[in-house]
């Protein structure tokens, strides 16, 4: 939220500089983004100065410029070509002097030294659009004759900076959405530090009816969704544009100026946090007011334009006949002032949170109104707001207050209370903190003590504070207003140890993103909020486990993704289409899933469940051709060669791990590795081209997901030893088996080692053919064995008799010959 530095000393006598009242802000809990110096004017006027025309003569080649002599104060009188038909000597003006920037719009040029028709120009005489202060282009401005040259032009005309401070508000903190807000906030700080700093609110003792000729019924029929509605009418006013004061305020946190009557509701919105809606009275029919609801679908055009579908749970304002606005949300298009508006119905109400939330978030709609209403406003503030904005709409705009207010508050809301013990403070605090102390900081808070004893007290909560609930809410109020930092830090540190031989996640997580990066992958983070669509049609990841969001910010992000894969392939598209085409990206992240048969009367957390995983994505090419090498993709083949260097990496003995190949519909073909015991340590595969498709990648995609969780439960049942290098020599032997095309490499490997298991170090597959001179369904796997004796050196038989054990098993088991 943007905050004037200007406008906030309006109500706060404070004279600290904007950076460090910034500091100030982010010391009691209402964060500082920046703090940016704000120009009413661009560029500040800076390089012009008051002159005065000296001399004024005709340029002998031209029929309109005029050739100058003007005195800028200092130094010799400078020559000035002008072709202004208003300049003449004696003249006060302005100028621009050489090296001067001056802006029109987003555009900049620079005042140089320069010969216009043969005759040198040291600068320029100013009209006021070219410096910025008024629209006028009929000729130079001509100044009274008590201005000094050489006076700035600056001070001349009193241009004041401002500084515009961003403020992170957090949702809680709604009753900070507002320049008076965060002066309140920054009053009850000082009134520790610097009781002198007083905080003052307009005054709206000027407020008078003075006509009740017309005078506006108002009707709620819906009181849940809108427990208070104020309003009143003024007229004879007169709509145009607003003073530079209360343009100057509104442009500078960002807001267009529309109209003298609009623009006052927007002040005075950004001013207490209240939002108001004017509504040009005469368009009101029936002259009567209905807070209602609609029938589901009716048609309704807002102030955007769009046409929209009402919801029948939407809140709308309506007069006798068809709704005008949808309430605390957005204004209708025929019902705002215009600027043949002559009599105005002003709004002041109090909306039900969660009605302005649901509605806002059904049409897609998210304004500056509904923002404070769906957050929770002040019930008990709506009159003081319609008597202020009135005032303020008499002060630009004229008129007379022509109706009593009309309050209609059905059901008045209590304000909250709240008991707390001082011995609860100072242990949540960590230090003793006086009773005057904590009165100090409860009066600034606008906190009221009901009761007070030696234990504690009893608080009453001020409405607009939303936020204080609970006894740990005023505690932390107190302790943000004392300050965070002066809580002293003791000399003894408080903790419990633990100790075991649980993997450190975080360390290894580090040591295997280290890994990848090394070789060539780029980490993301995606959002763990995805689209429910995704999920749709899924066997293996049906929607129907989905945790889903309630109230979710779109359909984009209606659930919480149950595997990586999306997310990511999101990524790939974003790159993609902007010709980055080759990658490999690796994620950490958490999936989750909601499972209805796990449901317990005592544990509404049961349903759903949470598991880490590591997931990678390969595609495009692995080497781009070059003239060195030719072009080479990648494959699925060098996804599971880094998956076995990851598992690998952690100490995960992978002979003990079973591969098998699977259906799953998020692949085209896939590969499960899992446990002896049917643990899913990891799944990878070719994603299937539909589904790539259908987030725009129309390339190839290699996926793999593991199960981090599950991968560091394994790692307790492993160790990982050191041994010297072998000093007996290792031997290799080689086969060519002719087997079915069905039999897998896999199943190969795990014969072997089940038929060997001492003297097998390593089973390699390096050659495979399919094709002509085969029985057709056969293929031809070209394997090498290593084997080797850690305490000898083995000899021909013994190398024999293995290689034929590992033959006939080969034949036995797989079906597989010599070729």
């Amino acid at each position: 939220m943007n905050i004037s530095y200007n406008w906030l000393k309006k109500y706060l006598t404070v004279d600290l500089p904007a950076v460090e009242l910034g500091n100030v802000l982010t010391s009691i809990g209402l964060e500082v983004g920046s703090v940016e110096e704000v120009q009413s004017i661009k560029g500040g006027l800076e390089g012009i100065v008051i002159g005065e025309v000296l001399e004024c003569h005709d340029h002998e080649n031209s029929d309109h410029l005029h050739v100058t002599k003007v005195n800028l104060g200092s130094g010799e009188p400078v020559q000035i070509v002008c072709g202004a038909p208003n300049v003449a000597a004696g003249q006060k003006v302005v100028v621009a002097t050489v090296g001067t920037k001056l802006y029109n719009g987003d555009e900049s040029f620079t005042i140089k030294r320069s010969k216009i028709r043969g005759v040198e120009s040291m600068g320029m005489i100013c009209a006021e659009d070219e410096i910025g202060i008024g629209a006028s282009h009929d000729g130079i401005i001509v100044l009274p004759d008590s201005a000094i040259p050489g006076t700035p032009a600056s001070e001349y005309y009193n241009l004041k900076s401002d500084y515009l401070i961003e403020v992170d508000i957090t949702p809680n903190r709604v009753d900070a959405a507002s320049h008076y807000g965060v002066a309140r906030d920054l009053a009850a700080s000082f009134s520790l530090t610097d009781p002198g700093v007083s905080l003052t609110k307009p005054a709206v003792d000027q407020f008078k009816v003075q006509s009740t000729a017309l005078t506006i019924p108002v009707t709620i029929e819906n009181p849940e969704a809108c427990p208070r509605y104020s309003a009143l009418t003024i007229s004879d006013v007169k709509v145009g544009e607003s003073p530079d004061w209360l343009k100057s305020a509104l442009t500078t946190i960002g807001l267009r100026p529309i109209n003298n009557i609009v623009d006052c509701t927007n002040y005075v919105l950004h001013e207490m946090g209240q939002p108001l809606h004017a509504f040009d009275a005469d368009k009101i029919k029936g002259k009567m007011i209905r807070v209602r609801t609609m029938p589901h679908d009716t048609p309704f055009t807002t102030l955007d334009g769009i046409d929209r579908k009402l919801n029948a749970a939407d809140l709308m304002i309506c007069d006798a006949e068809e709704p005008l606005c949808i309430g605390g949300v957005f204004g209708g298009l025929t019902s705002g002032v215009t600027e043949t508006t002559t009599s105005v119905f002003l709004e002041s109400a109090y909306f039900n949170p969660v009605s302005i939330r649901k509605t806002a978030r059904r049409h897609g709609l998210n304004t500056d109104a509904s923002f404070r209403f769906e957050r929770g406003c002040d019930p008990s503030n709506t009159i003081y707001i319609l008597k202020r904005c009135a005032l303020l709409i008499q002060e630009v705009a004229g008129g007379v207050i022509s109706s009593d207010i009309v309050d209609v508050y059905p059901s008045e809301i209590k304000p909250k209370e709240v008991a707390i013990s001082f011995n609860k403070i100072n242990s949540l605090i960590g230090k003793k903190l006086d009773r005057t102390t904590i009165d100090t900081i409860l009066k600034a808070l606008e906190m009221e003590i009901l009761d007070a004893t030696e234990e504690g007290y009893t608080l009453r909560i001020p409405l607009y504070r939303v936020d204080v609930e609970r006894d740990v809410d005023v505690i932390e109020d107190i302790l943000r207003i004392y300050g965070y930092n002066n809580i002293e830090i003791g000399d003894k540190l408080m903790s419990n140890l633990s100790f075991g031989n649980k993997p450190d996640s975080h360390k290894l997580q580090q040591l295997i993103s280290e890994q990848l990066t090394a070789q060539g992958f780029n980490e993301i983070l995606n959002n763990s909020l995805t689209k429910g669509a995704y999920y749709e049609r899924l066997s293996q990841y049906p929607a129907k486990r989905s945790v889903k969001i309630i109230n979710a910010l779109s359909n984009d992000l209606n659930v919480m993704r149950q595997t990586l894969l999306f997310g990511g392939l999101e990524s790939l598209a974003y790159n993609i289409n902007r010709k980055n085409a080759d990658l490999k990206l690796y994620e950490f992240g958490n999936c989750y899933q909601f499972d209805a048969d796990n449901k317990k009367d005592d544990d509404a957390l049961a349903p759903y469940s949470e598991d880490y995983r590591l997931a990678l994505w390969l595609t495009g090419n692995k080497q781009s051709q070059s003239w060195t090498s030719a072009e080479q993709k990648t494959s699925v083949y060098q996804l599971k060669a880094y998956i076995d260097t990851i598992l690998t990496r952690l100490g995960v003995a992978t002979s003990n791990l079973v591969l098998t190949d699977v259906d799953h519909d998020l692949f085209s073909q896939t590969l499960l590795i899992a446990t002896r015991s049917g643990k899913e340590i990891a799944v990878l595969g070719i994603v299937h081209p539909t589904l790539a498709a259908g987030l725009e990648v129309e390339q190839e995609v290699f996926f793999a997901e593991i199960r981090w969780t599950q991968v560091l439960k394994e790692l307790r049942k492993h160790s990982v030893s050191y041994t010297e290098i072998p000093r007996f020599p290792a031997v290799r032997r080689d086969l060519a088996l002719l087997l079915d095309k069905a039999v897998s490499f896999a199943q190969l490997e795990k014969i072997a080692f089940d038929t060997e298991k001492k003297l097998l170090k390593s089973v390699t597959l390096f050659d495979v053919y399919e094709g002509k001179n085969l029985e057709a369904g056969k293929k031809s796997y070209a394997i090498s064995f290593t084997l080797q004796d850690e305490t000898k050196t083995l000899t021909d038989k013994q190398i024999d008799a293995i290689m034929s054990k590992l033959q006939n098993n080969f034949e036995k088991l797989a079906g597989a010959r010599l070729r």
